[in-house]
Order: C-alpha cells, then sequence, then structure tokens
C-alpha cells in the first residue's frame, strides 16, 4: 500500500468515511450486490474480503459462507474497522484484521476467493501486491473484484474535480497512481492477472447511477456530502471560505440540474472482474 494513502486511510480519510458511513454504504451498496451475486460465495467457503472499510460486504460474505466457512475483512483504517467488529457482532465466522493487504498474511488462509469492493486500487506497486494476493489463495482459488471504470464513465467523480479545478490548481493525476481509476483500465486488467498468477479472466461493465449523499438529498446536501467525500474537497476547503464558498455554489448549481424527487444521481459505471489462481 502506497504509504501516504495509508496513512490518510488510517486517519482522516478513514475518520471522514466513518462519519459518513451510512450514506457510503447506501451509495454503493448495488455494486456490493452485483459482486456478491456473480462471486456466489458457497457455505463452508474461507473468504477475503481486501479493504472492507465497515464492513458491509463481508457480513453479507458471512451470512453466506454460514458457520462452517470463514469470511475475513482486512483493511488498513483502525477506524472503519471497529465499526465493522461492532456491527458484526454475534456472527462467530466473521473476521476482522488490521493489515496492508499487499503485504500481510491474514489469519485464517489460504482462502477459497478474495473479494473486493473497491479495495485494490491503491497499491504502490500493483504486480506485487497482486502476486502476493494470488498467493493467499488456494490453487483454483477464485478472485472476484469491483474497480472503477475510467473517469469518462464516472462524472460523479470527474464533474467534482472538474469545478474545484476552476479555483485552485489541481496536481496532474498520473492514471497508475493510487487512487480510485488505478485500475479503470481494460487492458491494464489482463497484463495485471496474468502476471501475478490469475487465469480466466472474465470482465463486466456495470453501470449504474450514483446518489450523491444518497436518496432523497438536496443538492446543498449533495454539495456537502462531495466536498467531504472527494480529497479534492479538502483542497477547495484549504484555499480559504471565498474559494470554498464558490467552489459550494457551482456544486448546488450542478446538482439542482440534476435534482428529481428522488435525489441527486449522476452516471456511474464499474468493472466486475473474475478469475482464477493459476
Amino acid at each position: 500500500m502506497n504509504a501516504t494513502v495509508a496513512d490518510d486511510w488510517a486517519g482522516h480519510r478513514g475518520r471522514r468515511w466513518l462519519r459518513d458511513v451510512d450514506v457510503m454504504e447506501e451509495q454503493l451498496a448495488p455494486v456490493g450486490e452485483a459482486l456478491l451475486q456473480r462471486a456466489a460465495p458457497a457455505p463452508g467457503e474461507r473468504v477475503l474480503d481486501v479493504g472492507c472499510g465497515a464492513g458491509w460486504t463481508t457480513r453479507r460474505i458471512a451470512e453466506a459462507v454460514g458457520p462452517d466457512g470463514l469470511a475475513l475483512g482486512l483493511d488498513i483504517s483502525e477506524p472503519l474497522l471497529g465499526e465493522a467488529s461492532r456491527r458484526g457482532a454475534g456472527l462467530p465466522q466473521l473476521r476482522f484484521q488490521l493489515g496492508d493487504a499487499g503485504q500481510v498474511q491474514p489469519e485464517g488462509g489460504p482462502f477459497d476467493r478474495l473479494m473486493s469492493r473497491f479495495g485494490v486500487m491503491f497499491f504502490g506497486d500493483p504486480p506485487a501486491a497482486f502476486r502476493h494476493l494470488a498467493s493467499l489463495l488456494k490453487p483454483e482459488g477464485q478472485l472476484n473484484l469491483a474497480v472503477w471504470a475510467e473517469p469518462a464513465r464516472n462524472p460523479w467523480m470527474t464533474e467534482m474535480r472538474r469545478i474545484v479545478g476552476r479555483h485552485v490548481e489541481l496536481p496532474t493525476v498520473d492514471p497508475l497512481a493510487p487512487g480510485p481509476f488505478q485500475l479503470a483500465g481494460p487492458a491494464f486488467h489482463g497484463q495485471l492477472l496474468e502476471q501475478a498468477g490469475f487465469v480466466g479472466l472474465e470482465r463486466e461493465l456495470l453501470e449504474l447511477p450514483m446518489w450523491i449523499g444518497g436518496r432523497g438529498a438536496s443538492p446543498a446536501t449533495a454539495a456537502a456530502f462531495a466536498l467531504g467525500a472527494f480529497s479534492v474537497g479538502e483542497l477547495a476547503e484549504a484555499a480559504g471560505p471565498v474559494v470554498h464558498q464558490a467552489v459550494i455554489a457551482e456544486l448546488e448549481q450542478l446538482y439542482a440540474g440534476l435534482a428529481t424527487s428522488e435525489g441527486v444521481a449522476m452516471p456511474a459505471a464499474v468493472w466486475m472482474l473474475s478469475a482464477r489462481r493459476g
């Protein structure tokens, strides 16, 4: 895991996610459902959930594998793991562990299946990290991932950056740097997984609406949520109150044009990947 990213998630980024955890989980639940449907973890399986956050996916995995299986959630954010443990109390087959998935040897391995909903796009050295992930699986063990698709397919994120960039000079983004779009390129999927020892890659594009701030949010609520959820929002806030208010106003204007009685929705797209250890 990139050291800066790890520090962010172990510290303020993890605490911010925890503050808005229910809204975050509501937004991402359709992706989690799609991942679970495609993976279909079976009773008795031992499953590793990488980047589990507050444990929404891990809890669902635990229910699927039952008391004879294991659902182990792995994350680098101690605050989020504390919440995950609290919410998962009462399921003996559910465990959580603090650690960097690219390096740590999780308890309970080797695993029948490795799953992740947006938890594998932050590695400083993706090839090395995925070789390590492959080593955590049994031979023929299954890999099921959800990763964000290309930026152009995700205006719910890129429009926020565009607006902030009108007021603040933003750093140039390396498409392969740790971040939400590190694994967005389809050409990268096959090369990365094949070199790590995975075979049988299957890929499906999932397109869905993303409800900014959760269903029913007003443009003002959606803008406040986006500024708190995205790292570029911190840059707008750090630029001072004048810039911050200007960004808020533009976001509210954008979201007002998209608002319906159900809330504020923008297009999103996710690559659903599956493979197996060779």
